[in-house]
């Protein structure tokens, strides 16, 4: 087998999602369509997949879905409720400590290090 031959078969062998908009070009423009050329230029990763699975006759058993972003939603809290809870979150810390629960401190201190950050930034 040449080089060649084995890049090919290679590429060939990745799922279609897996590969480069560019490789996904070249098996596309193999595909014989009119317009092909024009098409494929155009056309972007996913169409690209669906045009090169419908040429193949493949059918997806269900389509990939996109993560939906997650919206979060801050809570705006007074100084003094801060400074309450900032207290409280303290005294957990010191019962960890002297539990010698690490992760649980290292957690505890960066909630308490948020909100002092928040409070600076409440008036």
């Amino acid at each position: 087998m040449t080089e060649e031959s084995k890049k090919k078969q290679h590429k060939e062998d990745k799922p279609l999602e897996k590969m480069t908009v560019k490789d996904l070009k070249e098996i596309a423009l193999e595909i014989p369509h009119d317009h092909t050329a024009i098409a494929v230029s155009d056309m972007k990763k996913d169409e690209l997949i669906a045009f090169i699975k419908q040429s193949r006759g493949i059918v997806d058993e269900e389509p990939v879905k996109k993560k939906k972003k997650t919206v979060k939603i801050k809570v705006l809290l007074t100084k003094p409720e801060i400074k309450a809870k900032i207290k409280k979150l303290r005294q957990e810390k010191k019962s960890a400590q002297t539990a010698d629960e690490k992760k649980k401190t290292k957690a505890l201190r960066h909630r308490i290090s948020r909100l002092k950050k928040q409070s600076r930034k409440t008036a």
